[in-house]
């Protein structure tokens, strides 16, 4: 089993940047590894994935202001948010998936807000 911590949310004026982190508890090497995000009274929404393989994938919302890492020898992905908007507001959640394994993290609040 896997745990995964996030960290680094906080409050950001629009237009500024901000870096999530998620830790794994064990390694990451065969997870595929996404952020996802919830926005107060909307679903959650897929934002950004990376394969194990390094390929990614962004929701059409934020290409081209997020860029989603992962580090296998520190067992963390990241999230690096650029140009945020105050629709940007939300819990974000890190996530690891291998066939049927899934597991979240508790969520790391961001705030876009001047």
């Amino acid at each position: 089993q896997v745990q995964l911590v996030e960290s680094g949310g906080g409050l950001v004026q629009p237009g500024g940047s901000l870096r999530v982190s998620c830790a794994a508890s064990g390694s990451i090497f065969t997870y595929a590894m996404g952020w996802y995000r919830r926005a107060p009274g909307k679903q959650r929404e897929l934002v950004a994935d990376v394969s194990s393989a390094y390929t990614t994938a962004y929701a059409g919302s934020v290409k081209g202001r997020f860029t989603i890492s992962r580090d296998n020898a520190k067992n963390t992905v990241y999230l690096q948010m650029n140009s945020l908007k105050p629709e940007d507001t939300a819990v974000y959640y890190c996530n690891a998936h291998h066939g049927e394994d899934v597991y979240w993290g508790q969520g790391t609040q961001v705030t876009v807000s001047s």
